[in-house]
């Protein structure tokens, strides 16, 4: 199993519609096949620049793999990601 998280700011004012359309449409990730346990969330911690947080896990490799270069992906990373994010830590955790 793996699980991919990543923590995130976005560009946008917090509390704004853009802000609320982003993780709104982040949910296209959560349908890509081999994705299970998407959720998106709020990071509350003062010990960290980071507001949200994405997670979910695969059943192995390949089905993360299968996830990275799908369509939807390639796509949200694209045009959504990439012009919208202002900071970000991603992590991919197997356990132990």
């Amino acid at each position: 199993m793996i699980r991919h998280t990543v923590a995130f700011r976005l560009r946008h004012p917090k509390g704004s519609p853009a802000e609320a359309a982003f993780l709104a449409d982040a949910l296209v990730l959560a349908a890509i096949p081999g994705v299970t346990r998407f959720e998106r969330l709020r990071q509350v911690s003062p010990k960290n620049e980071f507001d949200f947080g994405f997670s979910m896990e695969f059943a192995d490799a390949t089905a993360y793999q299968g996830y990275n270069e799908h369509p939807d992906h390639v796509a949200f990373v694209r045009d959504r990601w990439v012009p919208e994010i202002e900071t970000f830590l991603e992590i991919d955790y197997v356990p132990l």
